[in-house]
């Protein structure tokens, strides 16, 4: 009995400070609107989830990534001047196919780690999930790019080195390096890791393509395909006025 009064004298204490808002959410119910913290996180994980899975989904079909500007894997900085080399001496269709494979390995790559992003997406505690409900455009991609990039790079690597033998990538690429080093007068070298260049191009089309469709349910409330997200961003919309 007494450690009851005390903890209720404890609480009494800690809530005379707060507002009505303060105390609503420190009892888990948000805004007066019958939304749980648990409830909002929900929310904000399946933005993240339908994010992913839509943005995958256009970024693993043929052209994917090939085919839109936003995403499309360019050769590697530090090879450019073999690409103009090339276009040069009239190979432009091999500097075409190397574009191309790398690509496809990046569309074959991306279906394959869907299971890894949406695995870190339902690992996110509710405190964050929280913070990025509220955070604006982009705050959910945002902390995806951020904490996880290293560990996905690190899950992702494999699976496009994988993709990159299958589409034939390696092979054009050291065909088109050396077709350069037999060109008369060069004598700059290319030292590219084909796969981690692959990996961090292919993570990025993803975080632009989730972003997209994030902020399109922030913006957006035909987006909201589900009550729970009806719920959760109607919160957010709630917190901007």
């Amino acid at each position: 009995m007494k450690t009851f009064l005390s903890l209720s004298f404890a609480a009494v204490f800690f809530f005379a400070g707060c507002s009505s808002q303060q105390i609503q959410q420190g009892l888990g119910i948000l805004g007066g609107v019958g939304l749980s913290s648990n409830e909002a996180a929900g929310g904000l994980k399946d933005a993240l989830t339908k994010g992913l899975m839509v943005g995958i989904d256009i970024l693993s079909k043929e052209n994917g990534f090939y085919g839109n500007q936003l995403v499309r894997i360019p050769w590697p900085e530090e090879a450019k001047f073999v690409m103009d080399a090339m276009s040069k001496i009239g190979m432009q269709k091999q500097v075409d196919n190397v574009t191309l494979s790398l690509n496809r390995a990046a569309e074959r790559a991306s279906k394959e780690a869907l299971d890894v992003f949406v695995e870190t997406v339902k690992q996110m505690t509710v405190q964050d999930a929280m913070g990025i409900l509220l955070g604006g455009d982009g705050a959910a991609t945002n902390y995806l790019r951020r904490t996880t990039t290293p560990i996905l790079a690190e899950r992702f690597r494999p699976i496009v080195d994988g993709s990159l033998q299958a589409v034939n990538a390696t092979k054009l690429w050291n065909d088109a390096l050396t077709v350069y080093n037999k060109i008369p007068l060069v004598n700059k070298k290319v030292d590219t890791d084909l796969t981690t260049y692959v990996t961090s191009k292919a993570l990025q089309g993803v975080y632009v393509m989730v972003e997209d469709e994030e902020n399109k349910i922030r913006n957006n409330i035909n987006a909201r395909t589900t009550p729970l997200l009806q719920k959760a961003f109607g919160y957010a919309d709630s917190q901007k006025k």
